[in-house]
């Protein structure tokens, strides 16, 4: 990947320590996902980028803590919103919006559980799931991902009229979400996002709820041995946005074969080189032919 570079075993040793005590937003790695695998972690540097955490002014008057890359110089950049896995905005996350910044792009992660909880120090995650993750309404996560829009407006550096939203995991289910939320956004890419499941009062809908109501498409990259994530389910999603609105017409579902769950996660034991690589290829030619 274009400004990317894998750092050497010496170097992986010094900044996974400095990463356990640093403070500043994606400086840190989740305790329920240590220890990461140093082997495959890409660090993207920031030369060139300004990048680093900023506040975000949401609905309800809070500030909402984000982390913010983009190029150093220039103006009019395509906006990327990056949604979080479960786990927070963490080192990976931080790094993914580096990688879109060297790409060009403005991108901002939004850490969305803010008034929940803080992910990054639950070491279990079936207690993250319960404790924080369950308890974060949809429709606040609608409005915080667009007062990060706003954000950017204001910053005066990115075009948030080419606006896209990217997301991974528990962020995949919301890419699907905001497409049908948004009429302002121009492409999502979602990654091994949820598609099905049970309806809460606070997750009242699903994403093959509202392929009628999609109002940009939506390119889905999944994991054929992703056991969360059954193939029958993302097959009927694929089928049913054959019969959504114009926008769900156009969107596109890719499965690998043979690929688990998280497979872009470079920290963790589940990452797929080849896969991860063709995804964010698949991802930046989505955004770029629709708008972004």
């Amino acid at each position: 990947m274009d400004g990317d570079r894998m750092i050497s075993l010496t170097d992986r040793a010094l900044s996974r320590r400095t990463a356990m005590v640093g403070t500043a937003l994606g400086s840190t790695f989740a305790l329920s996902v240590q220890p990461v695998s140093a082997q495959t972690m890409i660090v993207t540097p920031s030369d060139g980028l300004t990048a680093g955490e900023v506040k975000v002014k949401t609905a309800d008057g809070k500030e909402m803590a984000a982390y913010r890359a983009m190029p150093a110089s220039g103006q009019g950049f395509g906006t990327v919103l990056v949604v979080q896995e479960i786990f927070g905005v963490h080192a990976h996350i931080a790094d993914l919006c580096r990688r879109f910044a060297k790409a060009g792009y403005y991108a901002i992660a939004p850490e969305l559980y803010f008034r929940q909880g803080d992910p990054k120090g639950y070491t279990e995650i079936p207690k993250l799931l319960s404790e924080v993750v369950a308890k974060v309404p949809d429709a606040q996560v609608m409005g915080d991902l667009d007062a990060c829009v706003a954000f950017a407006k204001g910053e005066g550096k990115a075009d948030t009229a080419k606006l896209g939203i990217t997301g991974f995991c528990w962020g995949g289910r919301i890419v699907w979400l905001y497409a049908a939320s948004n009429p302002g956004l121009k492409a999502g890419v979602a990654w091994y996002g949820r598609v099905e499941g049970t309806s809460t009062e606070l997750a009242p809908k699903n994403p093959i709820d509202l392929v009628k109501d999609l109002k940009a498409p939506v390119l889905g990259l999944y994991g054929g041995a992703d056991t969360g994530i059954p193939n029958d389910g993302v097959d009927r999603m694929r089928a049913a946005l054959k019969t959504g609105s114009a926008a769900a017409q156009k969107s596109e579902i890719v499965t690998y074969p043979d690929t688990p769950h998280a497979f872009n996660a470079d920290y963790r034991p589940s990452y797929r080189k080849d896969q991860a690589e063709d995804g964010w290829k698949r991802c930046l030619a989505w955004f770029k032919a629709n708008g972004v």
